[in-house]
């Protein structure tokens, strides 16, 4: 075993560490040597162009981060007042922020029971004379129903923005997602699948639309000093490249890595009373950015904080599902008061993300699941 099973007081099994190793730390004092630290380093364009090969796209656009990514691509797609946006009432706050931030209004649709990410039946009924854009994020690393999603913005002419900040390398129907919509956003957060430290990419395969996020992306300056649009400093700095072409030489080995964790905590919970776990469609490939399970209180005997409490006791990280948007102080004046959420609200109060991160070890992952099912043994016989 990598770790002592016997006490957890020094034990900590984190819910994600990056894998960040010699190569990274070679490349970035290379960078630093060199000088070419900011955002005009030749080491973005690098970046750039190893991930637009992986991808599959024409274009990939580093920037500051995924939130960065979403907003260029909502003002690449000329989202603005009077608008909505069709976004999933159970994800990270970005979609719904970054709508707001270019004046739209966003709507909130449910999220489906099989695979947690949005309804297409869900979207059909909140399209409005007004909606413009549909986000689609590929939740906790599985993919939405892409085909019927594109379906339902090519009869309504609406624009598709695909969320793949958790989602790197999972697949619909053997596409990989971000290859679908109008625009795709990527994030290179810490615990993402890959990592620049922060940051994130846009991809697209329009021309036009990669030269308006380029423009955006460097204060809508062309040429230097001149600005012809409003802009932003949404940079990639040479440095977060560098870290992000040394992971891009690994990124399917951490994909693979995520999946196989998937398995041996499948195969050790797959029998545990009151445990659901995270699914995995059969026209999909998964990539488990976080192993997530539901939790049932009726069938295991204890709810999901109190699972999450026990699981810290013995030095094992958790995080809580998402809150539902929709029942979030920033965003009540844009609910409508006889919408229903009734899925992402059971998955938010239902749902754990476990230790998932490329640095986890085989045994640690069989110790959280040995953790979970001598907590529902202890409840099922005290």
């Amino acid at each position: 075993m990598k770790f002592n099973t016997h006490s957890s007081e020094n034990l900590r099994i984190p819910i994600a560490s990056p894998d960040i190793g010699e190569e990274e730390k070679e490349m970035l004092v290379r960078v630093v040597e060199e000088g070419w630290i900011s955002g005009i380093s030749p080491y973005v364009k690098e970046f750039e162009n190893m991930f637009s090969s992986w991808q599959g796209v024409r274009h990939s656009i580093a920037v500051s981060s995924g939130t960065a990514a979403l907003h260029l691509a909502l003002m690449a797609l000329g989202i603005g007042p009077g608008d909505e946006v069709i976004v999933p009432d159970l994800t990270f706050a970005a979609p719904a922020n970054m709508s707001l931030a270019v004046g739209a209004k966003p709507v909130f649709v449910d999220v489906t029971r099989e695979y947690w990410c949005i309804d297409p039946e869900q979207v059909k009924r909140s399209i409005t004379s007004r909606t413009k854009a549909i986000v689609v994020v590929h939740l906790y690393g599985h993919p939405a129903k892409m085909n019927e999603i594109m379906e339902i913005a090519e009869r309504y002419g609406l624009y598709i923005v695909e969320d793949c900040a958790e989602a790197h390398g999972a697949e619909f129907m053997s596409g990989k997602v971000c290859t679908f919509g109008h625009v795709g956003a990527f994030s290179f957060y810490a615990n993402k699948v890959i990592t620049t430290s922060e940051g994130g990419m846009v991809v697209t395969n329009d021309n036009e639309l990669a030269d308006k996020i380029r423009l955006m992306r460097d204060h809508g300056m062309r040429p230097r000093y001149w600005h012809v649009v409003l802009g932003f400093n949404y940079r990639m700095t040479g440095l977060q490249a560098a870290l992000g072409i040394v992971q891009m030489k690994k990124i399917d080995r951490l994909i693979e890595k995520k999946r196989r964790v998937a398995r041996i905590y499948a195969e050790e919970l797959q029998s545990v009373p009151g445990i659901e776990l995270h699914p995995e469609m059969p026209w999909a490939k998964c990539v488990y950015w976080l192993y997530s399970i539901l939790i049932d209180k009726r069938e295991f005997g204890a709810n999901r904080d109190y699972v999450a409490e026990y699981l810290a006791k013995h030095g094992i990280e958790t995080r809580k599902f998402f809150h539902p948007l929709h029942i979030m102080p920033l965003y009540r004046q844009h609910i409508d008061v006889n919408a229903r959420y009734m899925v992402s609200e059971y998955l938010s109060d239902h749902g754990l993300n476990l230790p998932s991160g490329p640095k986890i070890t085989d045994e640690e992952v069989i110790y959280v699941a040995g953790i979970i099912k001598k907590l529902r043994h202890n409840t099922i016989h005290n």
